[in-house]
């Protein structure tokens, strides 16, 4: 395969700007206590009578970097064997009516809220993260920070672990008193410290505050900007960490198209985390049931190639980014939802396949060395002609220079032998893949990059199996700057991998600038350009897209983005711009369209919210006007009521067919308590012609151990007959041991 020297020469630059040195501020010092600490918010224990070793000051990081919190925070950290205390004081600066919270449901997320977090770096990598939050009313929050915390997409909310907490609100402050389990936490015995930041988000002052100053144009979670918690002895192992998590379950199923009718019957399995050392941990599953995992959200679909869903469930997300971070967006080499889903050889449709069994061990090895090993085996299913499958994933990674690491991945995929009763692999047919990475963190955040080489093996073995991407970004408060570049070979087939498309080489530069204004109502300000061009050997250029944008940021933390777009497709298969069966276009022809767009976002602290997508324009041969988005009304913590609104007008000449695309999704989601919820979820979708309402009860009886109960049903909208109907009731526990 022939890379382009452009993979060589921004590699060579990556390695120039790897070396750098971030700033560094005084640590915390955390105080080791002989006694167990109340959790109950009131700070009586005489840790936290002293004026001693308390920290206050945080720094502003939004709506402005440059001085210190408007409104003051305290904090104080203690540990013992068992348990790291924090002590946590937000004051007011004045009277107030009340917090935002948008739900008393686990797990909050959003710049409305208010709220503590502190993130916890235990291997002093600046790369990988915990975070830990609560707010004024109680609820809690964790999750798990990769990839430096570099976007958005880098924090994963749905990892759960137990902890405990409590706030209370007092007339000019509200307290947080936490204790985290050392047996939750992944860390190197005898060390003395950790990577740490805090910070406070406010909705009554528009303010972010952190402990270790980050400059604005990063993310609050952003790993590269921490400060030292100081042990005034070496940790040691916490004891036994070992957790079983077994649940039982009791569903019925029927699909009224095929005829099949499933009974109510019983079914058992369970979970188990053990943790080898306080650096390694072992996730076991048999039988599992992700029941509980709430339906994806519909998209009109108006893409040629496959739609994206995150991973939700729990067995994979713990140190998820030694498997999941390989690659790019849109190069994936593993993605852990193939694991579970097969295709239905009577419909052609995919459906899940039940996981029989799957161990994973992931951690680390050394402070530098990371270790990710998984094996997990499907069951049979003759009636759908679906043959069981083992996968098994290995993921080796090295820290290098400050932040930045080299990693190595192999992947197996391998179907069983039906005819034996799938206890045999089927000779020939195995999917593989190998691959290395190396992804650049520079110390200051100001650099980044990935690059990759990844080869695919099959019976067969086809030439140009493989696929190779160079990329390096800076970003600073004004400026930013990037450039990407990706070869995906003809025969390059990563079967338990997320590749929607191949034979392509891709060439993506961007570019923008953010001016921060010192008066009025604008945060920050500024225009920007992003190109991306495909082409292949054979066809020459088939795809490019350039966008320039201009984006506004105001205080309220309300954004809007203003996109012109200029952008050339050619079809190497047919395709229906309408996706709806109509006359398609033909193999061969190309098109060149240019349309505007928007991206719009509220101000979330309100009780009204709006977020939406839109564009305007020229589509293929035709025209097209589209909005896409979501409204949400808060009732207060206690209701939370939304619509999901997605409306596409396609008009495209004869012998194409025009299409009004329309999908609803009115939901209202409810939290009694902070243990008691419901939410039920209509999706009407004139694209697939489907119905689909989800109503699930969860009652959270004991901390992350839950009761379920799921009602699922599709229907025609024409007829309101029904296709397929499920119910599911499940229980699980979770035994610390």
């Amino acid at each position: 395969m022939k890379i382009s020297i452009s993979l060589s020469i921004i590699f060579l630059l990556s390695v120039m700007v790897a070396w750098g040195k971030g700033p560094v501020l005084p640590g915390l010092e955390a105080q080791r206590i002989q006694h167990p600490i109340a959790i109950d918010a009131m700070l009586n224990e005489e840790i936290w009578a002293t004026e001693d070793h308390w920290t206050d000051d945080f720094f502003q990081f939004f709506p402005s970097d440059t001085s210190m919190a408007m409104a003051p925070t305290k904090v104080k950290v203690a540990y013992d064997d068992k348990y790291l205390y924090i002590a946590a004081v937000m004051f007011n600066l004045g009277p107030r009516d009340g917090y935002v919270s948008t739900s008393l449901r686990r797990d909050f997320r959003g710049n409305q809220n208010d709220g503590f977090s502190i993130t916890l770096d235990t291997f002093n990598d600046g790369t990988n993260a915990y975070l830990f939050g609560i707010n004024p009313y109680g609820v809690q929050r964790e999750g798990m920070i990769g990839n430096g915390g570099l976007n958005r997409t880098d924090f994963n909310l749905a990892w759960d672990n137990k902890w405990i907490s409590a706030a209370k609100i007092y007339e000019d402050r509200w307290v947080a008193e936490i204790a985290i389990p050392f047996s939750t936490l992944r860390y190197k015995e005898g060390g003395n410290s950790w990577n740490v930041n805090f910070y406070r988000i406010d909705s009554e002052y528009t303010e972010k505050s952190t402990w270790a100053p980050i400059p604005r144009n990063f993310n609050v979670t952003n790993v590269a900007f921490t400060r030292k918690l100081i042990f005034s002895e070496p940790l040691q192992k916490s004891g036994a960490n070992i957790a079983l998590i077994p649940y039982t379950a009791v569903g019925t199923n029927r699909n009224f198209q095929t005829g099949v009718n499933e009974p109510l019957k019983p079914t058992f399995g369970g979970d188990a985390k053990v943790g080898l050392g306080p650096a390694l941990n072992m996730d076991l599953t048999f039988n599992p049931d992700f029941s509980q995992v709430e339906v994806d959200e519909q998209v009109t679909n108006l893409d040629r190639f496959e739609i994206f869903f995150p991973e939700r469930r729990q067995f994979f997300l713990e140190n998820a980014d030694l498997f999941a971070d390989f690659g790019t967006d849109r190069i994936r080499p593993f993605f852990s939802r193939r694991i579970g889903v097969d295709r239905d050889e009577n419909t052609g449709q995919n459906v899940q396949n039940q996981i029989q069994y799957g161990a994973r061990l992931s951690g680390k090895l050394t402070d530098d060395w990371r270790v990710g090993l998984m094996n997990m085996h499907t069951a049979n299913d003759p009636l759908r002609g679906i043959s069981g499958k083992n996968f098994t994933v290995a993921a080796l990674q090295k820290k290098i220079f400050q932040r930045s690491n080299i990693g190595a991945i192999l992947i197996n995929r391998e179907s069983m032998d039906m005819g034996k009763g799938g206890l045999a692999v089927e000779n020939g047919d195995y999917n593989r893949m190998a691959g290395l990475d190396y992804n650049l963190f520079s110390a200051d955040n100001k650099w980044s990059g990935k690059f990759f080489y990844h080869r695919t093996f099959e019976e067969e073995n086809p030439s140009d199996a493989g696929t190779a991407h160079a990329q390096l970004s800076f970003n600073d408060t004004n400026f930013s700057a990037g450039l990407a570049y990706s070869y995906v070979g003809e025969n390059y087939n990563p079967l338990v991998g997320y590749t929607p498309r191949n034979n392509y080489q891709r060439l993506a530069p961007e570019i923008a600038w953010q001016f921060f204004p010192s008066k009025g109502k604008v945060n920050r300000h500024g225009p920007g350009l992003r190109s991306e061009t495909l082409w292949n050997e054979q066809l020459g250029i088939t795809d490019e897209l350039h966008t320039l944008f201009y984006r506004v940021q105001l205080h309220s933390f309300a954004e809007l983005t203003l996109m012109m777009n200029n952008q050339y497709t050619y079809l190497f298969f047919p395709f229906d711009p309408t996706r709806m069966g109509g006359e398609p276009l033909g193999v061969g022809t190309y098109y060149r369209n240019n349309f505007l767009s928007f991206d719009v976002r509220s101000d979330p602290r309100k009780v009204f919210a709006i977020v939406g997508v839109g564009q305007v324009g020229e589509y293929y041969n035709g025209t097209m006007a589209n909005f896409s988005g979501s409204t949400e009304w808060r009732l207060g913590y206690l209701a939370n009521i939304s619509m999901n609104l997605s409306y596409s007008r396609i008009r495209l000449p004869a012998p194409q067919q025009d299409a009004d695309l329309l999908l609803l999704g009115p939901r209202v989601d409810l939290t009694f308590t902070k243990t008691l919820f419901w939410t039920t979820f209509v999706q009407y979708n004139n694209q697939i012609d489907n119905i689909n309402i989800n109503t699930r009860l969860q009652w959270r009886y004991a901390p992350v151990s839950d009761f379920f109960m799921v009602y699922t049903d599709n229907y025609f909208p024409s007829t309101f007959a029904s296709k397929q109907r499920a119910l599911v009731m499940k229980l699980n526990y979770w035994f610390s041991i």
